[in-house]
Formats: C-alpha cells, sequence, structure tokens
C-alpha cells in the first residue's frame, strides 16, 4: 500500500514529497473510519487506502489525527496547501461543514469549509515556533450542529538550513604563555545556529581557522584552540590575531558560515636575564659626602616584564665593599650605590666595585639557559674638600679637685685640619655652655684653666662645650663635649643630721638610753664617713650623762642616774664634738638639748613643764588660757553694756530758750507776699545747723542711738 500511495504522490509538487514521506508511516499504522487528515491531492489513493482498511476492521471510529508538516520560510504565488480535513459522513452534496479552530486558525491557517483544505496564508519561521495546535470539527451546514466530537491535531513547521552559525561571546580575548610547547591549550569559543539540531545537519557546525595559522590551530568539532608552533617568543611578538569560522551542514558546500576573531597574548616567562647597559661606570664622590647619600646609579636591563624583570644589585667585589653599599630601587630597578663609612681624600683617593645584577624569580623551565645574572665594574673616586677640624677625642673627661688653684690648668684638648693644606686651629669654650665662666682656655694648645673657685658640694659636674675653628677658614668649625668631674677634699666638718632634743623622765633608770644621734658629713670620701664623738674637754667628767659609740656610726645619750626633777633643773645642755677621719680631720660641736619630763609608768613622756605642778586638779596650760579668754570676754560685754546704758539717759530735747523760733526780727520792709518766700530759706534760719545738709529732728526723742566706734 506504501508503494502505491507513493506512485500517485509523484505527480504533485516536488516539495510536499518529502511531507508524504513523513506523514504516510503514521496514516499507515493509524486505523481509520469515518474522516482522516488527508494531504493534498491524496484523495483517492486515501480511498482505496480507507477500503481496504475497512476489510480489516470494521468497528465504527471517529476522528484518526495524524501530524501535519509545512515547509519554513516557503513563499509563493499562492497559499501553501497543507492538508485536507474529510469525514465519510460527507456524501458529496455539501452539506458537511469544516470548522477550523486553535494556534493561527483564520489568520496563519484557513480551512475550505466545503473541502475541508488546510492552507498556510503566510511565511512561517521555524525558528520563530516550531509547531502549531489546531482543533477540526465536521458541523451540519444548516444546523450548525456538530456531526462528531471535535479533535486536536498538530502542524509541524519543518525546518530549512536559513540560519547561519553565531558566535554570541565573541570577540575572545586569550592569554598563553610565551615559550609553550605544541598543543598547549588557549581557550575555547562557542558558535550556536538556531536551525533544527535534529532535523537534517543545518545545525551540525565544524571550525576552522581562517586567519592565525601556522600559530595556532583548532579542533574541528569542539572548538578547542591550541598552540600550534613551539617557542614563540613575547619579545619578539606579544600579541596574535586569530579568525576564527564555524560553518554548518557539517562543513559541506552550501553551508552557512559565522565567523568571529580571537586576540591571543603571549603572557611573560623569565627567559632573559638581566644585562647591564655598559661593562664600566665612573662615579666621583666628595670626600665629605653624607653618610647614606646615593653617589650614582647603574642599570641592568631585562627583557622580562614586571616580576620576571626584577633584579637585586650585590657588591662582590672590591676594595671599597666595606665603605658602598648598593641597593635596588623598587620603581625603577636601578642600583643605587651609597655610601655606608665616611671617606677622606687624604687615607684613600678611589674605590673600584665589582657589581652584580641577578633575577629574583628564576623560572626551572629555563635555568639551562644560562645563568640569569651579569656583572658590570664601578670605580670611585674621592675628591678633597675642605674639612672642619678633627679633635683627637669625640669626648673628654677631666677631673680637678675642689681646691684647685686659680689658673691652674685642668687638662687640654687637641684638633687638627685634615686637610693637605693643615690650617691652623683656634679653640674656645662655647660660653652658653659655662654662663658662669668658670674655666678658661688657651686659644693656641687648648690648655683648660681654672677661672673662680669650684665647690664640690655645690656642683660635682661641669659639662661645657669647646669650639675649634680653622684660622683660614672660619666657616670650618668644629665641637666636642668635654665633663669635668670636681673631686672632694675634706673641707667640711661633720655636724648632727637634724636638731636632737632629748627627754629624760623623772623616774628613768641609770644608765638609760636617753636619745640616738648621728651625724651628716657634705664631704663624699672614699671609703666612707666615719665619725668620733667626745665631750668638751671640761665635761668629760659629767655627772648627769655621758655618751656611746655605735657600731652604725650613731651615738646615744645615756643618764648616769636617776631622780631628775622638774622643779629642779628643767632643761640640761649637752655640747657635744663631732670629728670625721679625712686628712686633715675636721671637727665641729653640736649642742644636745635635754628636757626633763614627766613620764607614766611605762616611760611614756605625758608633760615636760613646770606649770604640771601648779595644777593640782591636773588641767593643762591649754585649759587655763581657755578660761582666761572665757572671763577677758565677759568683763569686756559688761563695759560695752554699761556704755550703753549710760548713753541712752542722756537728754535729746533742746531747751526752749534755746529755739530760734522765739528770735523775732523786725523790719520796716513792705512784704512782697509770695516773693519773699523765695527770697530766703526760712528753715535755715530756724535751724542753722541744716546748712551743712544735715537737718536733725529735735523735737522728738529717738528710738536708738548708736554708738560711735
Amino acid at each position: 500500500m506504501p508503494e502505491r500511495l507513493t506512485e500517485m504522490l509523484m505527480d504533485t509538487w516536488t516539495p510536499l514529497i518529502i511531507l508524504w514521506i513523513t506523514v504516510l508511516p503514521s496514516i499507515y499504522m493509524a486505523p481509520m473510519n469515518q474522516s482522516q487528515v488527508l494531504p493534498s491531492g491524496s484523495s483517492t489513493g486515501l480511498k482505496r487506502l480507507t477500503e481496504e482498511q475497512r476489510v480489516l476492521n470494521r468497528s465504527k471510529r471517529g476522528w484518526v489525527w495524524n501530524q501535519m508538516f509545512v515547509l519554513e520560510e516557503f513563499s509563493g504565488p499562492e497559499p501553501i496547501l497543507v492538508g485536507r480535513l474529510h469525514t465519510d459522513l460527507d456524501p458529496g452534496s455539501s452539506k458537511i461543514k469544516y470548522i477550523l479552530s486553535g494556534d493561527g486558525a483564520g489568520t496563519i491557517f484557513v480551512i475550505n469549509d466545503k473541502t475541508g483544505d488546510i492552507h498556510a496564508m503566510k511565511r512561517l519561521d521555524r525558528e520563530e515556533k516550531a509547531e502549531y495546535t489546531l482543533t477540526a470539527q465536521a458541523v451540519d451546514r444548516d444546523t450548525n450542529k456538530p456531526l462528531e466530537p471535535p479533535s486536536e491535531f498538530i502542524i509541524k513547521v519543518q525546518d530549512i538550513n536559513d540560519n547561519a552559525p553565531e558566535f554570541v561571546d565573541g570577540p575572545y580575548h586569550a592569554t598563553v604563555p610565551e615559550m609553550s610547547v605544541v598543543g598547549t591549550f588557549v581557550t575555547k569559543v562557542t558558535a550556536t545556529d538556531a536551525d533544527d539540531p535534529v532535523y537534517g545537519n543545518s545545525a551540525k557546525l565544524v571550525y576552522s581557522i581562517l586567519e592565525g595559522q601556522p600559530y595556532f590551530s583548532i579542533e574541528p568539532h569542539t572548538a578547542i584552540i591550541k598552540t600550534a608552533l613551539p617557542n614563540m617568543d613575547r619579545e619578539a611578538k606579544e600579541e596574535y590575531f586569530v579568525v576564527i569560522q564555524a560553518k554548518d551542514m557539517g562543513g559541506h558546500m552550501g553551508g552557512l558560515s559565522g565567523t568571529t576573531t580571537v586576540t591571543i597574548t603571549l603572557t611573560d616567562v623569565n627567559d632573559n636575564p638581566p644585562k647591564f647597559a655598559q661593562s664600566l661606570y665612573h662615579f666621583s664622590v666628595m670626600e665629605d659626602v653624607a653618610l647614606g647619600e646615593p653617589i650614582g646609579r647603574v642599570k641592568a636591563n631585562d627583557l622580562d616584564i614586571g616580576e620576571n624583570a626584577k633584579s637585586s644589585y650585590d657588591i662582590i667585589e672590591g676594595d671599597g665593599m666595606d665603605i658602598f653599599e648598593i641597593t635596588t630601587d623598587a620603581q625603577t630597578q636601578d642600583g643605587i650605590i651609597r655610601v655606608r663609612k665616611p671617606l677622606d681624600f687624604e687615607t684613600k683617593k678611589s674605590y673600584t666595585l665589582k657589581v652584580e645584577a641577578a633575577n629574583i624569580h628564576i623560572d626551572p623551565r629555563f635555568i639551562s639557559g644560562g645563568p640569569f645574572k651579569d656583572t658590570a665594574t664601578v670605580k670611585i673616586v674621592v675628591e678633597d674638600a675642605d674639612e672642619p677640624p678633627v679633635f683627637s677625642s669625640p669626648t673628654y673627661l677631666l677631673e680637678v679637685h675642689e681646691n684647685a688653684a686659680i689658673n691652674s690648668v685642668i687638662g687640654q684638648v687637641t684638633a687638627h685640619d685634615p686637610d693637605v693644606s693643615s690650617s691652623p686651629i683656634r679653640f674656645s669654650i662655647d660660653r652658653h655652655t659655662d654662663l658662669e665662666r668658670q674655666f678658661n682656655i688657651n686659644a693656641e694648645d687648648g690648655k683648660i684653666t681654672l677661672a673662680t673657685p669650684l665647690d664640690r658640694e655645690t656642683n660635682m659636674w661641669h659639662n661645657i662645650t669647646i669650639v675649634a675653628t680653622e684660622t683660614r677658614n672660619h666657616s670650618q668649625v668644629s665641637r666636642v663635649p668635654v665633663a669635668i668631674k670636681v673631686l672632694d677634699v675634706n673641707d667640711n666638718a661633720p655636724e648632727f643630721a637634724s636638731e636632737h632634743e632629748a627627754f629624760l623622765c623623772e623616774n628613768g633608770k641609770p644608765g638609760q638610753v636617753i636619745q640616738i644621734v648621728s651625724a651628716v658629713d657634705k664631704d663624699d670620701p672614699k671609703n666612707g664617713h666615719y665619725f668620733l664623738y667626745s665631750l668638751l674637754p671640761e665635761m668629760v667628767n659629767n655627772p648627769n650623762f655621758t655618751i656611746k659609740k655605735n657600731e652604725d656610726n650613731t651615738l646615744s645619750i645615756l643618764a648616769k642616774h636617776s631622780g631628775f626633777s622638774r622643779q629642779k633643773q628643767e632643761v640640761y645642755l649637752l655640747p657635744i664634738i663631732i670629728s670625721d677621719s679625712g686628712n686633715p680631720p675636721m671637727s665641729s660641736t653640736s649642742t644636745l638639748t635635754i628636757r626633763v619630763c614627766g613620764c607614766s609608768s611605762d616611760g611614756i613622756v605625758q608633760s615636760c613643764n613646770v606649770e604640771a605642778y601648779v595644777l593640782p586638779i591636773g588641767l593643762s596650760m591649754g585649759a587655763l588660757i581657755a578660761i582666761l579668754a572665757c572671763i577677758i570676754l565677759l568683763l569686756v560685754i559688761v563695759v560695752l553694756f554699761v556704755t550703753l546704758r549710760r548713753h541712752k539717759n542722756e537728754p535729746l530735747i533742746i531747751k526752749d530758750d534755746e529755739d530760734v523760733r522765739e528770735n523775732i526780727i523786725r523790719y520796716d520792709d513792705e512784704g512782697g507776699g509770695e516773693e519773699d518766700t523765695e527770697a530766703f530759706d526760712i528753715a535755715t534760719l530756724q535751724n542753722p545747723d541744716g546748712i551743712n545738709g544735715f537737718l536733725p529732728r529735735k523735737d522728738i526723742k529717738p528710738d536708738l542711738q548708736f554708738m560711735p566706734r
């Protein structure tokens, strides 16, 4: 049966042959009854197919739907016939009406309601919509009543190769290390094709290189780009422009293609050693250059970049390895030569160094290519400079006894001019460091003499600054600190450390320690202080007290007897001679005051004054003074009260015969009325005291009078 249908379809339009080949298997396998979706020009064949099918199966069935197909992008003068709907209920009397609804019904797809032919009215694009779902139904043309239930069927748009491949992510940028081996992965590109990947080869892509050979290659199916040449050198060429093509239809003729560009950059590896621009460098430097100052730069160039171009510099040979140092400038990669130690033209006038530059980061893959280092020779010439005087010592320490004579020499400083000319030197003292002008210096030989007496106990150290100046060039000046230590001589007598006052209890016992005293000496002997204590010769046999030297260089005062009484003698004075062990020894006499006091049975001092005996009730002097002050205050209050009472009893109203209002003045002038009252002040006539502005009232007695202070 398929063979007979195929023979009938050969007379139809050629593009529909493919559609028939796709549709026939499903028609052959599906049972059919009253109606069938028919392709165009197939009614005769379909009727034959229906009769044979009825012999096989007489059971009544409804619609049997199959897929219909239509080619995309087809355009012609007439609408495209997609297929035909037909039902056996139609006797050919045109009483059947076919209705189509669903996707694109009435706009894209139109059905002939009499014949059931379906036409595509527009140009279809599979990439926009691949299939359409529609619903077909047969109704009575007069009554519009459905003759059968509605059924769905699908119209699929068949793909044609109408879309070229596209590189959505292009153009591409990739990197690969220089000197890479053949086959090193670079990058992968991807192209997309909007055609149907299932139907035919429309979306089957094959990749190739249009530009970029022979340096790179691409795998046709995976689009992986790899290196094709070994040892590509970045320093020779850094960037490559590669054009990649993707072609569909498996790369065969007639396929569509698309291209993209890949910019491939070779990244740097350390395959080049540093190289000095010159093998010999010359520098000159003044001998008075400051330490750490740069005196010159050397440069080792490296064709590599970044970390691979970084080098370190070292001095590996030469007679100035300890005088000079070399460091690397991180920005310019220069080698900076600096001075480590002072230079002296008179001692050495030139130096020769051998400098090495070596890469910091070395790639083990290229270590066999040779040492990644280079050397150069550096000659440094020291030039003479006018230098300031140089002292024989950076500091001086002098010692002098405090009793040294005025104008005696206490020390000497020396300095010389290091230059070849050797200018004479003059010395002076910076008076800002010797404000009291205690020292002088000889300007010619630098001998320091004493100008004023010294006192170690006042100032033990003197720090002065000596200035040395060249006589030929006063701008060349040097300074040196001089510390002068004043040595001690025994010129101070010892004395009590503080003013001592001893207290002796009346009920004390013989041999009791009254007081322990200590002495001080402003001098500072080398072996420490050792004091001798003694009583005055006339008091050696003192009947009341004796002394005892302690091991800690102190003195104990002891009572010889008991029974001391404040009424008999309240205070005792005990002169004590204190001597040191100096040469010659110095001594002084200090007097200890011993006061007799009343003490408790435990020996605690309670009172040391005589008034305790005149107060049997046990009142102290402070209490007596308080009582006396209260009595005096009461007497003052009484006197004030009496004085106030006396002033209150004095009469305050003047006598009648003294009233000025009784003095009548007669005159013959005619009165002027109110004008006369303004001619004089009647109050002044009545009270002459009112002239001064004070008008006391004497007609009443004041309630309160204040006493003049």
